[in-house]
Formats: structure tokens, C-alpha cells, sequence
């Protein structure tokens, strides 16, 4: 086993940051709903009979109902593109990574933006324009990168070689999938599934947008009970039943992750991917079409309805209205607002997740694996429920400090925080342990041993978690809706209120500040593609299919 390299004290300190981090800005609204429940308790009204006047059962049934219908329908949808990825050497396979992973780091509002206009334009023949069939088809779209990404890595550490001995032995093609590939990517599949029934079991903003209004999971009702009818005992109740669901979800994904998941793309599997030639291209081009169907035309139709708010007139009224300021603060304030917001809170992921991967990586110990789990821990709550105890937080607190431009950062740091620590760990662990030995010999202290090693092989991988949290923070949208004020109103909240309102006018500026997020998470997913995640050193393993959304946890 190789030898962790010792760290500083001034380094040990350093990495209790993230767990005071997690604990203040993670642990304080959880007590705050723990302590409003107990209060709710103690004034006569059990947790049961509160879920029992919330309808809790029966929303926790719908949400499980929704979640596991969302898996198993991302599961199909992305079965082709990971045969495309795992086994055809394609040009352009760039384009389509990024094409699967755009939709996933979109903010769920814009997703439900763009289903909007997909089912009432090119669509509209179906008679569907919201409700629970828009709702699965918009959560296929958001978590296909979920499957590919975690499938595909697995598919391509299969060693070729046993399949190649599968043929000789006179196995068809797909005998010898069923026989040698299927039974080892089986873990990888159920990990990504449970990962995709963790995220559906929290969505909010696509079924904001999608349900139409009837279309209820325990998510969106907490936010009902919380601001539209203002019932906190109820609100609490649910948020408890909806804590307890989502940590069995990430304990599930956990244990099947740990069973199925890989760190790193064998290079055995890269090199034996075949070109394409001759009939093999039909489901090559099938595929293609397939991924253009759930990935671009959606996308594709809110571009056009966004010119085209009405279906049959061309205008620009929906972008010359993101600089109205006619009824306040305009939609490219509130892009300003958002674009800034979010490079503070990636400042911040980066820092306390940089801290979290030294010292796993080369703390070690109790100290090291307490940190790790305070890291991965806002991953068992669901951003609305944790927006809801910050609202109790804020509540309580003076003016001076709830009404802080720095609130909001702070909650979208701590929701990037575990991205940035699962890029850096496996970054971190290959950097050889020669070049440390040889900085210290040479005299450096630890810190710039950590500066000028660590730091310096593993720029590309920090450029790709900031990158990761900045278009995660830019596009929060759960938490962000409790606390947003007149003056910190996101993009993405700014674009559930338009669509809430009545009239083509607002939809239609809706659609357009639906855009503009669309093109800057494109732009920033595009760059990370191009800098790649691993490439950390001369002795890294390749990294182009790396899956990022599968360390996410």
C-alpha cells in the first residue's frame, strides 16, 4: 500500500475549515427544522398526525412512483449513446459529451422552460403540456449524463480481450454481451439508476414548471406549506419524511456505487474501440438521432420559441425585454446578480473542497474521513428542504447578517463543495509520491510541497471543479427560491416567477433568460471538455471519459 505523505500542522488545521464549513452552514438550518419540529411536538401535534393534515403519504408515494418511473425510462433512453461511447471510435465524441452532459448541469427551471415549449410546439400534436408525462421526459433529459457517464466508464474497464474469447468460442455478439459485458457493468448500472432516483426524488423546479399546478411531490409541498400557506409545523413534518427518503436514496447509491463505480478509464478499454465502417453505420446514425431527439430538440425548440413566443409571429421582444426595468429589477440584473453570486461561491467550493480531497489524500486518520463525510453531507438533504431551514435560520437572525449579499453564496458553495471534492480526490491521488519526496529533500516546506507539486499537476482538474460549481451555483434553484430578496433575485428564480405570471409577454422573456443560462453552462461545460479532468501528469491514466457526475457523490 502506498505511503500517505505527512502533513503539516499548519495544513492539519487548514483541513478542519471544510468541516466547520459543512457544520455551520449545514448543521444550524437542519437544527433549526429538528428544533421546529420538536416544538411542533411538544404543542400537542405529532409528526404523524402533521403528515397525516399534509397528505405525506401520499406525496411520498407519487415522489418514489416519479423517481423510480425516471430511472428506469433514463436507463432505455441512454442505453444506445453507451454503446456508441464504449464501443465505436467516432469522431466527434467530444461534441457528444458534451451534448449528454449540458442537460445535467442545467438549472431544473430552464429544463422545464425548454419542455414547455417542446410540448406546445413541435409536440403539440400529442395533447401534452404538462403533468407527469412532461415531468419523466424532462427528468430523462437532466440525468441521461448520469447513466452514460457511470455506465460507460464501466463498460470501457470490461477487458476486450474476454469478449474477443467469448467470439472464438463461437459466441454471437450479443451471447457474448449478455455473457461477459452485461454481469460486470450490472453494478455500474444499478449505481447510476440509484443516483438518478436520488436526484428525481428531489426535483423541484421541473415540476414547478410541469405540474400544471396538480402534479405535487413532497418537495414542491414543502415549499407550499412553507411560503404560499405559510403552515411551518406541516412543513417541517414533510421536510423530516423527505430527509429521511433522500438519506436512504444516497446510502442505496453509496453502497451500489461503491460495488459498480469506477475512478478512471482503463486504457485496455480506450484502445480496443473499433471504428466505424460499412453496415455498422445504420445504429450508429440511429444512435445519433436518437441522442439529437431527447438532447437538442428540446433545447432547439425553446431557441425557436423564444423568437417565436406565439408559434407564428418572428420577434425579439422576449430579449429586448431581459433590460426592462419597467416593473423592477431586469432580467440581465438579475444575470449580473447570478454571474456573481456564483464565482463567490465557487471561489468558496474550490477552497473547501481543495481541502477536503489534501486531507484524504494525505491527512489520513479519523480527522480525514470526519471530513470526508461532513463534505458529502448536504447530499442527503434536498436543496428546498435545506432552503426551508434557512429561512427559520434567517428569521432569527439581525437584519445586518440575514440580509448579507453573502447568504446566497455561501448556500450554493456548500452544494458545489462535494463536485469539487470528488474531481480533486482521485486528481490528487495521482500525483506520484516521488515528486513530493524529492520537493522535501530539496528543502521545500510542506505547504509549498502541497503549491508547487499537488497544486501545479492538478491545475486542470481545479480549473474543471471550478468550472463544475460554477454552473452549479449559477443555476440553483431550490434553496435560492427561499431566500432570494428584491435585491439577490437569481436568473433562475427571476424565470419560475415570469413563467408563473399570466401573458405571451412574459413568457417569452422567460424563454429568453432560459437562454442565455443554456449558453452560459454550454460554454463552460465545452471548456471543461476541452481541459479535461484528468490529466494531472505524465503518469495519469487517460481522462476523457471520466465520470464527473458519478463522484458527485
Amino acid at each position: 500500500m502506498p505511503r500517505r505523505p505527512r502533513i503539516s500542522p499548519a495544513l492539519r488545521v487548514a483541513t478542519l475549515v471544510p468541516a466547520v464549513f459543512v457544520a455551520v452552514l449545514f448543521g444550524w438550518p437542519l437544527v433549526a427544522l429538528v428544533r421546529r419540529a420538536v416544538e411542533s411536538h411538544d404543542a400537542g401535534q405529532g409528526i404523524g398526525q402533521l403528515l397525516e393534515a399534509a397528505d405525506g403519504w401520499h406525496l411520498l408515494a407519487l415522489t418514489l412512483a416519479q423517481a423510480v418511473a425516471s430511472s428506469l425510462l433514463s436507463l432505455l433512453v441512454a442505453a444506445p449513446i453507451v454503446w456508441l461511447l464504449a464501443t465505436v471510435r467516432l469522431r466527434g465524441a467530444a461534441i457528444l459529451r458534451i451534448l449528454v452532459t449540458v442537460p445535467f448541469v442545467l438549472p431544473t427551471v430552464v429544463v422545464g422552460v425548454a419542455f414547455r415549449a417542446l410540448l406546445t410546439g413541435p409536440l403539440d400534436f400529442l395533447g401534452v403540456d404538462g403533468g407527469w408525462i412532461a415531468i419523466l421526459m424532462a427528468h430523462v433529459f437532466l440525468n441521461v449524463a448520469v447513466v452514460v457517464r457511470v455506465v460507460t466508464a464501466a463498460w470501457l474497464q470490461v477487458d476486450p480481450r474476454t469478449v474477443e474469447a467469448a467470439r472464438t468460442l463461437g459466441a454471437t455478439p450479443w451471447r457474448a454481451f449478455w455473457d461477459v459485458v452485461a454481469p460486470r457493468i450490472a453494478p455500474a448500472v444499478a449505481a447510476a439508476a440509484a443516483l438518478v432516483l436520488l436526484f428525481c426524488s428531489t426535483s423541484f423546479g421541473v415540476i414547478v414548471i410541469l405540474g400544471n399546478g396538480t402534479a405535487r411531490t413532497l418537495e414542491t409541498e414543502i415549499y407550499q406549506q412553507a411560503i404560499a400557506e405559510f403552515r411551518v409545523p406541516e412543513a417541517v413534518a414533510l421536510s423530516m419524511l423527505q430527509i429521511a427518503v433522500v438519506a436512504c436514496a444516497l446510502v442505496l447509491a453509496r453502497l451500489l456505487g461503491g460495488r459498480g463505480t469506477v475512478s478512471g478509464v482503463s486504457v485496455v478499454g480506450r484502445e480496443h474501440r473499433s471504428p466505424v465502417g460499412g453496415l455498422r453505420w445504420i445504429p450508429v446514425i440511429g444512435t445519433l438521432v436518437w441522442a439529437g431527439l431527447w438532447l437538442v430538440l428540446p433545447v432547439a425548440s425553446l431557441a425557436v420559441r423564444s423568437v417565436r413566443p406565439d408559434g407564428r409571429s418572428w420577434t425579439f421582444a422576449g430579449y429586448r425585454a431581459l433590460v426592462d426595468t419597467t416593473f423592477g429589477d431586469s432580467p440581465l440584473m438579475a444575470l449580473r446578480y447570478s454571474v456573481t453570486s456564483a464565482l463567490a461561491a465557487m471561489v468558496l467550493a474550490v477552497i473547501v473542497g481543495f481541502l477536503v480531497a489534501v486531507s484524504v489524500t494525505r491527512g489520513g486518520g479519523w480527522a480525514a474521513q470526519v471530513t470526508a463525510l461532513f463534505a458529502v453531507l448536504p447530499l442527503g438533504v434536498s436543496a428546498v428542504t435545506l432552503g426551508f431551514g434557512y429561512l427559520l435560520v434567517v428569521a432569527s437572525l439581525p437584519r445586518q447578517v440575514s440580509a448579507s449579499p453573502l447568504v446566497i453564496p455561501a448556500v450554493q458553495a456548500l452544494l458545489a463543495v462535494p463536485v469539487v471534492a470528488g474531481i480533486m480526490i482521485p486528481a490528487l491521488n495521482q500525483v506520484p509520491t516521488g515528486l513530493r519526496d524529492a520537493a522535501r529533500v530539496l528543502g521545500a516546506r510542506p505547504l509549498w510541497v502541497l503549491i508547487s507539486v499537488d497544486l501545479r499537476l492538478t491545475v486542470r482538474s481545479l480549473c474543471a471543479a471550478a468550472g463544475f460549481a460554477f454552473v452549479m451555483a449559477i443555476g440553483e434553484f431550490g434553496a435560492t427560491t427561499f431566500l432570494a430578496r428584491a435585491d439577490t433575485t437569481t436568473l433562475p428564480v427571476m424565470i419560475g416567477t415570469l413563467m408563473s405570471r399570466p401573458g405571451l409577454d412574459n413568457v417569452a422573456t422567460a424563454m429568453a433568460a432560459s437562454m442565455v443560462l443554456i449558453v452560459v453552462s454550454a460554454a463552460v461545460i465545452a471548456a471543461i471538455e476541452i481541459v479535461g479532468v484528468g490529466g494531472t501528469s505524465a503518469s495519469a491514466r487517460p481522462h476523457d471519459d471520466r465520470p464527473h457526475d458519478q463522484e458527485r457523490v
